[in-house]
Formats: structure tokens, sequence, C-alpha cells
């Protein structure tokens, strides 16, 4: 059942586009009774395989703006790997409802991208040219390690975080951001799995059932993303998010 929950999943993530950890977690939690630290390890362990070839495929697609991501990517090392390891302190009850609240706040800033854009750059214009020079280091390691953070504690991608950091903060234009948040997300989902695994968390059966089931659904799933609307789309991209909080809200 496991197995075929998360092949269903992958199907959905890889059909609407978004990472799905936050889901994940909720579903392993909320559905299957796993625990909440080993559901983070699964989350952020899983994705840095799903991280992976969409990170390379960006960069040889030229949507990646490296010297920024690297300077993200590795300050969100440190944050990431601190992160879980104050993770692992929580009692589960409040982790469930911290990490619930997270995955709600970035279902809010998703939907505040996807549907209210032109709100968003009217109140918060993003920067005009890139930033470089010490301004790059200081902001982005600040930046990298607070994602970075949020990533390892809660278990999510952080995307909807990395994103508008990228474009807002650092005046990477929207196509560029996506890319460079794919290479930001993998040393940090890297440093946030290794954080739960050293602290035993990580059940390996659960591991490989997810990550073949999402993979292989994703796979699938992303077919038959050009058969939809739209809106149809851009819909279940702020509701996966939702739902996924919502859930470990009121049911965990």
């Amino acid at each position: 059942m496991l197995f075929i929950s998360m092949l269903i999943m992958g199907m959905i993530i890889g059909f609407i586009g978004i990472g799905g950890a936050g889901i994940t977690i909720a579903l392993l939690t909320v559905g299957f009774g796993v625990k909440i630290h080993t559901a983070l390890a699964v989350a952020l362990s899983s994705m840095v395989f799903t991280t992976m070839s969409g990170a390379y495929s960006h960069f040889r697609e030229g949507n990646v703006i490296p010297k920024t991501g690297a300077v993200l990517g590795l300050s969100g090392v440190i944050g990431a790997f601190l992160g879980a390891n104050v993770s692992n302190l929580i009692s589960p009850p409040v982790l469930g409802k911290m990490s619930g609240s997270i995955m709600l706040l970035s279902a809010v800033l998703l939907y505040i991208k996807v549907y209210q854009s032109d709100w968003l750059f009217r109140h918060f214009p993003p920067k005009e040219g890139l930033l470089e020079g010490n301004k790059l280091f200081f902001y982005g390691g600040i930046a990298g390690c607070l994602n970075g953070f949020i990533s390892g504690a809660f278990g999510i991608g952080a995307a909807a975080f990395i994103q508008l950091t990228l474009m807002i903060i650092f005046g990477i234009p929207v196509l560029y951001a996506i890319g460079t948040c794919m290479m930001v997300i993998l040393p940090i989902s890297i440093a946030g799995g290794a954080g739960y695994i050293l602290n035993g968390q990580l059940d390996l059966l659960i591991f490989v059932q997810t990550l073949v089931g999402q993979s292989v659904g994703a796979y699938l799933g992303a077919k038959l993303t050009r058969l939809a609307p739209r809106p149809v789309l851009k819909f279940f991209m702020v509701a996966m998010s939702a739902s996924g909080g919502l859930a470990m809200m009121f049911f965990y």
C-alpha cells in the first residue's frame, strides 16, 4: 500500500510539477503512522535523488546562475544540518504542528507567486541587476542558512521560500530563479538528510518504497502535464501544498 500510494503521489507530483516533500511527510505520518522524524528523514533523502536530475537539466539548459546558487547552496548546508539536529530535539507532537505551519506558509507564498505576482512585485520589487561582491556573500550566507534551516528542520524543500528570495533579494529573473533554486535545494537536502541519518532516523525500507514509487510515478505523470489546462495546474500546485499542511495541523 505504501509503494502504491507513493506511485500515485509521484504521478500527481510529476503532473503538476512540484517537489512534494510536504505532502509526502503528511502521507507518511497521517496516512501510515510513520514517526515524524522518520518521515522528515525519508522526505529529505528522497529529495536528493529527485532534485538531482532536475538540477542537472536546468544547468544544461543554462537556467542557473552558478555563483549565486553556490553561495546559497553551500551556506544552506550549514543551516540544513543544524536544522535537522535541532528537529531531533523537538517532541513529535510539537514538530508535527510546526511542520504543518511551515507547509501552510509555503502554500501561501506559492499562492502569491502563482496568482498574485503583480501585487507581489509591486510591493516587493526585485532588485535591478544581480548582487555581486561582498553583498552576494553576506546576503547569500544569511539567506542560505535560513532557508537551509527551514528545510532541514521541517523536511520541506523550501522551494517557495528560495525562489522568492532569489527573485526579490538577488535580482534573478523567474526562469533562472527556478533553475537556481534546484541547484540550491540539492546540497541542502543532502545535508538535511545526513543530519537525520546520523541520528538514526532513516527507515531504509520506507525510503526505498518512497523513492522508487515517486520516481516512477513522476516520470509517468510528467508526460500528462500538457493535457491539463493551465488554470487546473495552478490550482493543484497550491492545493497540494496546502493539503499537506492542513493534514499535519488537524490530523497528526
